[in-house]
């Protein structure tokens, strides 16, 4: 086998490799004599077919094999001699000439091809000592408890039916049946039937509560109402519509006693025990939001701490797949890069933008956890499939095997619990000052374009 380096620049690394005719020759009557041993064709005694009828047979597609795994072994002998680290699999281009092609088939030529790479960049990784981040703290207060344990017995409340004749007032629940129509055509997903519907729930579009008040019991009524702009179904939002609603029961809500035996229907031994509960859960979510945050402040932080030079073939990769998202999401909006004040090419150059700082982010974690000797234990990624499974109620055993047997599929499981660990290790090293906020300041999204 003869390597020679062809290109040499910055990231991308090229090399022209030759397999000599004889090499390959002397693989291909390897293979056909170790095919010998084993072959069982009629009219020949086992052991006994001639190494000459089963070249003329089946040589040419013992040679690919061989070739295949020729090629193989060479690639991973060029990795190895010049001890490089690939940004992704190696590029192999055979000959045009498919003349050429046939000859080494026939191990009567040298089989000579192109490979073509990319390496990983190397970079100095430092101290993160003097990174400074703010993590922002809220205390989970008594009234929200409470305000969380109404919300709860909302849920759960029993209602009575009025008497009839009584109107429907607020916090009554209505059984309704409706049909909405736009231009007085009747729209997918607008109507319903026997739909329990508690008035100042929310639950409805904007306006049509309110104008179920004071109805009866057997009453139809016209509701005119206008989606919001931001709706989720694009062909919806922002029109106008009237539903011709029919209320069928009108019921009164029950009184809840925030007792024992009020806590025992949610699994817990004391109505003190469900307030811890709660409280638990709402300080989780604020957290969550909290760390959300600091890893964001943290990933902007590197960002700008870090330039080198990025694979070219990973930032395509990467930029594709966020381009693809863009492309679906207009799709099922209907919205244009115009509706959103900017150019496809404007568009194309920020999101590249975000493609490149999420390799060199990714890149980044991952030579921090390689240095830090970072692993994700094998209870770790057992009990991260068991939630992700937990999300398809009904095929869990089905989805449970499908990430089993898909390494691809279990490396995206593997991916977010391997990088939360890198992040947690690096703001360790930071310098690190808590901030008390409100809870408007700590929900306060921001802009999701940098995202990593």
């Amino acid at each position: 086998m003869q390597v020679t380096e062809t290109l040499s620049q910055g990231l991308k690394r090229a090399y022209k490799v030759v397999l000599p005719a004889k090499d390959l020759a002397a693989r291909l009557d390897g293979q056909l004599a170790e095919m010998k041993s084993k072959a069982r064709i009629n009219g020949f005694r086992p052991g006994k077919v001639p190494v000459s009828y089963l070249k003329r047979v089946y040589g040419k597609s013992v040679m690919a094999e061989v070739m295949q795994t020729a090629v193989t072994e060479a690639n991973s002998k060029i990795v190895e001699d010049n001890n490089l680290r690939l940004a992704h699999e190696p590029k192999i281009d055979f000959p045009e000439d498919q003349a050429e092609v046939e000859k080494a088939l026939a191990a009567e030529g040298d089989l000579a091809y192109g490979v073509t790479l990319e390496v990983l960049p190397t970079f100095e990784i430092g101290s993160f000592a003097d990174v400074e981040l703010e993590r922002q703290v809220l205390k989970v207060t008594d009234d929200e408890v409470d305000e969380a344990m109404k919300r709860l017995a909302d849920r759960h409340r029993s209602f009575t039916p009025r008497e009839e004749g009584a109107e429907a007032q607020s916090g009554d629940q209505t059984t309704i049946d409706f049909v909405g129509k736009i231009d007085d055509v009747a729209f997918e997903g607008g109507s319903g039937e026997d739909t329990d519907l508690v008035l100042g729930s929310n639950m409805f579009i904007p306006g049509f509560e309110d104008q179920l008040l004071g109805a009866k019991a057997g009453e139809a009524r016209k509701v005119n109402v206008t989606f919001p702009a931001d709706y989720g179904a694009a062909d919806l939002a922002g029109k106008s519509a009237v539903f011709d609603v029919t209320v069928k029961a009108v019921a009164a809500p029950g009184e809840v006693e925030f007792n024992d035996e009020f806590a025992k229907g949610f699994g817990m031994e004391s109505v003190d025990k469900l307030k811890e509960a709660v409280r638990g859960n709402l300080q989780g979510e604020y957290d969550r939001v909290s760390a959300e945050k600091l890893k964001r402040a943290l990933l902007d932080a590197l960002d700008k701490r870090y330039s080198f030079e990025l694979p070219e073939t990973l930032v395509d990769q990467e930029f594709d797949g966020i381009w693809r998202q863009v492309e679906a999401e207009q799709q099922r909006s209907g919205k244009t890069f115009a509706d959103e004040n900017t150019t496809e090419e404007a568009a194309r150059a920020e999101y590249r933008g975000i493609a490149e700082r999420r390799v060199r982010l990714g890149l980044l974690l991952a030579e921090v956890g390689d240095k830090a000797q970072i692993k994700i234990t094998d209870d770790e990624m057992s009990a991260a499939l068991v939630e992700r499974v937990r999300q398809f109620p009904g095929q869990e055993k089905a989805v449970w095997d499908y990430y089993r047997n898909n390494q691809e599929a279990l490396a995206s499981v593997r991916a977010p619990l391997f990088e939360a660990k890198v992040v947690e290790h690096i703001v360790g090293q930071s310098k690190v000052t808590e901030k008390e906020v409100s809870k408007e300041e700590l929900m306060k999204q921001e802009e999701d374009g940098a995202a990593a």
